[in-house]
């Protein structure tokens, strides 16, 4: 058994030297951005992972440790500026060294990224030009409706197609009733039972993975990402760990993003699990993601009813009616808040426009005189 798995990885990496470009996932949009760049010295490259003070690329010819030009770093006003895992480059390559230079990075399709954790107001990028990003949750202690629907909110903002697996199926006695909590915010975005550890329902993942099409996992520690990424490629290409046992909570297993070549053809990006995910100007996500209470919302009385009671609300009476949950629209004001805040820390100039209306509001209020009955 040891020595198929041997032959096993054997074939698999003199598949991966002979890799076209296709393969990597270029394409004609791609195709046409690179010849517009007038330089035929630059050799396409694939960014597979980020390494501290270097990349690592992947070119038709092989893979190349690769460096920033320093006119990238010079021209680059922030983070977005630089390579990310994902990305499209043009590189000048030193064969001979096994080495290679960035010179360029060619326009985005789609970009997964999050504002960094903790205080900083900053994006990190996840991963760009994915085709499908697979939102992970798992069916025991930990799952949570609304942290899917944070992640979903992610996804929609990145322009990639979102699809939501719900992992360890194995462990829930009423599995039809979760998926169709999930199927009900997650508005018409596919939902799929499978259970890694047990290698069921992996068949309906294995469709998104074409040959050359980029897929990434993302949800919380202990879901299982790397878990399935190991059953999809049939063998164990990442470490995975069980989750703690007195709480179902997740250990950090990845550290690092990487793309990975699964032996089908399909590529996947593994992400480390996030204990905390704060979205990065997610207006249009948000608004995809609730896009139902965005949708009763125009059946309210009131053009700027704030949905906390005023007669006439729509959204008010699909909650008492059972069709909304009030914890989605609270989740929604959340969300809303969050992005609120991110623009007054980007702009000061808003918040101080802000924070002068609600003191215009505030002194108009103590000269109202209170009714005299």
């Amino acid at each position: 058994m040891h020595i198929e798995d041997s032959n096993c990885n054997k074939t698999h990496r003199e598949r991966l030297r002979r890799l076209a470009l296709s393969d990597l996932g270029w394409n004609s949009f791609f195709e046409s951005e690179f010849w517009g760049l007038r330089r035929p010295s630059l050799v396409p490259a694939r960014v597979i992972e980020e390494l501290k003070g270097s990349h690592r690329l992947r070119t038709e010819q092989g893979d190349y440790l690769a460096e920033v030009a320093g006119r990238v770093r010079y021209q680059a006003e922030d983070r977005d500026d630089l390579p990310a895992v994902g990305d499209w480059v043009g590189i000048t390559p030193r064969p001979e060294e096994g080495r290679a230079r960035i010179e360029c990075i060619l326009p985005r399709r789609t970009k997964l990224s999050r504002k960094v954790a903790g205080r900083e107001q900053s994006e990190q990028i996840i991963a760009t030009n994915l085709d499908t990003v697979f939102v992970v949750g798992s069916l025991n202690r930990e799952f949570n409706v609304r942290r899917i629907e944070r992640y979903l909110t992610l996804v929609y903002e990145s322009g990639a197609r979102p699809v939501v697996l719900l992992n360890k199926a194995d462990l829930c006695l009423d599995t039809s009733s979760v998926v169709g909590t999930v199927e009900s915010i997650a508005l018409g975005t596919p939902v799929h039972l499978l259970s890694a550890l047990q290698v069921t329902g992996l068949e309906a993942v294995r469709a998104y993975l074409a040959r050359g099409q980029a897929s990434a996992f993302v949800g919380s520690s202990g879901v299982g990402k790397s878990t399935i990424i190991n059953a999809l490629a049939g063998t164990d290409f990442l470490r995975a760990q069980a989750v703690r046992e007195h709480d179902d909570r997740g250990r950090h297993t990845t550290s690092s993003r990487q793309m990975l070549f699964l032996p089908e053809g399909g590529i996947v990006v593994d992400t480390p699990g996030m204990r905390e995910l704060q979205l990065w100007n997610s207006a249009e996500g948000v608004a995809r993601a609730f896009e139902d209470i965005t949708i009763l919302a125009q059946g309210c009385k009131f053009r700027d009813c704030g949905h906390r009671g005023e007669p006439g609300c729509a959204v008010e009476a699909a909650i008492l009616e059972g069709t909304l949950e009030r914890e989605r629209l609270e989740n929604h004001r959340k969300l809303e808040a969050e992005l609120r805040f991110q623009e007054r820390k980007a702009d000061p100039r808003a918040a101080q426009r802000q924070k002068a209306e609600w003191k215009k509001i505030h002194k108009a209020m103590r000269h109202i005189k209170p009714d005299r009955f």
